[in-house]
């Protein structure tokens, strides 16, 4: 049986527990000729199949990003897609894999910002989560990519404000720790109870931490 036959598509089902059952199994087998097998078939003429790969890929991802970090060039590519799902599957993958591959991806931050701008909502998810870790990567690539990561935290959903924020938090440099938190206090008018308890958890994890290199010994919110 080959690795396409095994999709969920192939085996006539409709769910995706196939494709996940085939992603943690090459995660632990370490396959490296069915995964590009895999990659190969992100062209397939049949949708379904393109449709079952780039999950596969981006749940390999989230269980063994190096497994698929070679492969981040063809994640980029595909935000360029006109298929959505491809698109959005793409995104998760590149979010999957920032961490190992930020310095190439950080080349290419452009198509990162975007593919956040014009995408749907999963693809805004992970777009924010990837940027965040190209972001933590180092103190250039943190320091060029918090400006666009503070405009999308400042104009996002209210609903996106809590969770792109905490991701958004391994990015900020201490030093930058205020203009954070002053973003996120200006967002608190318009949250939910929920939405504004979870922001309030962030604040005083930014207050715990401390100065670090910056000059903040204040708490949030602080008095103006």
């Amino acid at each position: 049986m080959s690795v396409l036959d095994k999709l969920a598509v192939s085996r006539g089902l409709r769910d995706e527990s196939a494709n996940v059952e085939l992603a943690e199994s090459l995660a632990r087998s370490r396959d490296a000729e069915s995964i590009a097998a895999i990659v190969r078939h992100l062209d397939d003429p049949n949708k379904a199949v393109r449709h079952d790969c780039i999950k596969v890929l981006y749940e390999i991802g989230a269980a063994a990003p190096e497994l698929v970090a070679d492969y981040a060039d063809r994640f980029l590519a595909l935000l360029k897609s006109r298929d959505n799902r491809l698109v959005w599957g793409a995104m998760t993958g590149l979010a999957a894999v920032a961490e190992v591959r930020a310095d190439e991806l950080y080349e290419r931050v452009g198509d990162l910002y975007a593919a956040v701008r014009g995408g749907s909502v999963i693809t805004v998810d992970n777009g924010i989560l990837a940027l965040s870790r190209i972001a933590a990567a180092n103190e250039e690539y943190g320091r060029a990519i918090e400006p666009f990561l503070l405009e999308h935290l400042a104009a996002c959903r209210a609903k996106d404000v809590p969770p792109h924020a905490e991701n958004i938090a391994a990015a900020i440099r201490p030093d930058r720790r205020d203009a954070f938190a002053d973003v996120l206090l200006a967002r608190k008018g318009g949250l939910s109870a929920a939405q504004s308890a979870r922001v309030d958890k962030l604040l005083k994890r930014l207050a715990a931490a401390g100065t670090g290199g910056g000059t903040n010994t204040e708490t949030y919110p602080r008095d103006k």
